[in-house]
C-alpha cells in the first residue's frame, strides 16, 4: 500500500472537494463515534445480540492502510455512515517497515483527505508517516476500529451486506499483527479463516464494502527447505541485533538493497544474493551510491545470477551462475516482494485475471463486477506492486464515494 520500496509514481490533479486545509497536528480533541455506526455482536451461537431492524452502514472500508483512510475521509465528508475495519494498527503496514525507512514519495504525494503533510524532509521518514496519519484519523474523527479482523463478508437475500469480523488484540514478536502468529506462509490462497465459538465475532452490515487489504502481510516465498526456520525472515527491522554476525540478504530491490546497507553499517557481515544479473533500477538515488561504493571496497558481497536451494541452521545451500555453493549464514532476510491478499475478493466471487492477479474492476469508479463491492489502493494492483502505491491509490476513495453517490442518486435512496 506504501511506496516505500515499490517506486513508479504518476502525477495526479487534486480532486475538487477536498474540504478544509486544516494541518493535522492542529488540536483535535478526541473523535466521537457516528450514530449508527457500530459493530452487532454475534452470540457463539451465531444469533445478533442487536435488534435486525438496526439500520445498515452506508460503507464498510476492510483496511485501514493510507488508501483506506483516504476512502474514509471521503465518505466522512460525503455524510455517509461508514467504518474501517483495520486487523492491526491505523496504517498497520508501515508500523512494520524498517525503523529508519525514508519513503521514495515526497511529503505532497503521501498527503490524503487534503490535509498537509508537513516534514523536516524532501522524503519523509517512516516516523513522521505514523504521525502523520494518526493526526489524519485524529482530526477528522474518523470512525476507524484498530485490531478488528474481518474474516467473511456475504450479502444478505436481497439485502445489505453481512461483514463477519473478530478482535484482534494481540501483537506478533511485539508488533501489531501481520497474521497468523507464527503460521507459514501458504502458496495458494486459503479460503477466509472460520470464526471460532470462543472468537467472539461482531458482524457489520453495509451496503457498500471496499477492499483496501493491501499485500505487506504476505510475503512472495521461495519454496525452498528451511524456509520457515526461526532465524529466517521475510520483514526486516533494524541491524543492530545482527552486531558481528553472517547475513544473507536475498533480493535486488529497494528493501534488500537498504537491508544491507543498514545491516553493514551495524556492524554484519553481509552478503547479498540476487537471481538477476544486476540490481533494480528502482533502487533509491539515495542509496545506491553508497551501497555500491562498499561493494567496491569489498565491504559487502553480492552474488548475482544467485538462486537459494535450501537453507540450514548455520548455512545456505546456492547455485550461483549455475554452480552449487554452501554459504555459511547464521541469519536470512528473503526479502523478494509480497503479494495481495484475495482471500475475500474469491469470497465475494469477484473474478480474477489468472496472469496478472488483478481483481476485475473499473479503474475509473473501482467498482468490481459484484454490486457494492469496492477495491482501493494495491488491493487493485494484482501482482505488480510497482501499479498502485499510496501516490496514486489515495485517491481511489474519491471515486468510489462518487459512484455511491451517483448509484443512490439513481436509486431514488433517501440520503442518510
Amino acid at each position: 500500500m506504501a511506496t516505500a520500496t515499490h517506486e513508479t509514481h504518476e502525477s495526479h490533479e487534486i480532486p475538487e472537494d477536498h474540504g478544509t486545509q486544516a494541518t493535522p497536528h492542529a488540536p483535535t480533541g478526541r473523535a466521537s463515534p457516528t450514530r449508527e455506526t457500530g459493530p452487532r455482536p454475534v452470540e457463539s451461537g451465531g444469533g445478533p445480540a442487536h435488534p435486525a431492524e438496526e439500520a445498515p452502514l452506508d460503507l464498510v472500508i476492510v483496511g485501514g492502510g493510507p488508501c483506506g483512510l483516504a476512502c474514509a475521509a471521503a465518505a466522512h465528508r460525503a455524510g455517509l455512515r461508514y467504518r474501517v475495519l483495520e486487523k492491526g494498527a491505523i496504517v498497520n503496514s508501515l508500523v512494520h517497515f524498517p525503523l529508519q525507512m525514508n519513503f521514495f514519495s515526497t511529503a505532497d504525494n503521501l498527503a490524503i483527505a487534503g490535509i498537509p503533510f508537513v516534514s523536516e524532509r524532501p522524503n519523509p521518514t517512516r516516523r513522521e508517516a505514523l504521525d502523520y496519519y494518526r493526526a489524519v484519523v485524529q482530526h477528522l474523527g474518523l470512525a476507524v476500529e484498530t485490531y478488528t479482523e474481518v474474516v467473511d463478508i456475504q450479502r444478505e437475500p436481497d439485502g445489505p451486506f453481512r461483514v463477519v469480523a473478530r478482535r484482534a488484540p494481540r501483537l506478533v514478536a511485539g508488533w501489531p499483527p501481520l497474521g497468523p502468529e507464527g503460521a507459514p506462509r501458504a502458496e495458494q490462497d486459503e479460503p477466509a479463516a472460520p470464526v471460532g465459538r470462543l472468537d467472539r465475532p461482531v458482524v457489520y452490515r453495509a451496503h457498500h464494502v471496499v477492499l483496501a487489504t493491501g499485500y505487506y502481510d504476505r510475503p512472495n516465498r521461495l519454496g525452498v527447505p528451511g524456509e520457515d526456520l526461526a532465524h529466517v525472515s521475510h520483514y526486516y527491522r533494524e541491524g543492530h541485533a545482527f552486531y558481528g554476525r553472517r547475513v544473507l540478504v536475498v533480493g535486488g530491490q529497494n528493501s534488500a538493497v537498504e537491508a544491507a546497507l543498514d545491516l553493514h553499517r551495524c556492524g554484519a557481515r553481509v552478503t547479498l544474493a540476487y537471481r538477476g544479473p544486476a540490481l533494480s533500477e528502482r533502487i533509491k538515488p539515495w542509496v545506491l551510491p553508497p551501497f555500491r561504493s562498499l561493494v567496491d571496497k569489498g565491504r559487502i558481497t553480492v552474488l548475482y545470477n544467485t538462486e537459494v536451494e535450501a537453507i540450514e541452521p548455520e548455512a545456505v545451500r546456492l547455485r550461483v551462475a549455475g554452480e552449487p555453493r554452501r554459504l555459511p549464514a547464521d541469519f536470512v532476510f528473503l526479502l523478494v516482494g509480497y503479494r495481495p491478499d484475495h482471500r475475500l475478493v474469491r469470497r465475494l466471487g469477484i473474478p480474477i485475471d489468472p496472469a496478472t492477479g488483478e481483481p476485475c474492476h473499473d479503474p475509473e469508479t473501482m467498482a468490481t463486477p459484484v454490486p457494492g463491492v469496492y477495491l482501493a489502493g494495491v488491493a487493485a494492483a494484482g501482482y505488480d506492486a510497482n501499479k498502485i502505491f499510496i501516490e496514486n491509490g489515495r485517491w481511489h476513495g474519491e471515486r468510489i464515494v462518487r459512484h455511491i453517490l451517483s448509484r443512490r442518486q439513481a436509486a431514488g435512496w433517501p440520503r442518510s
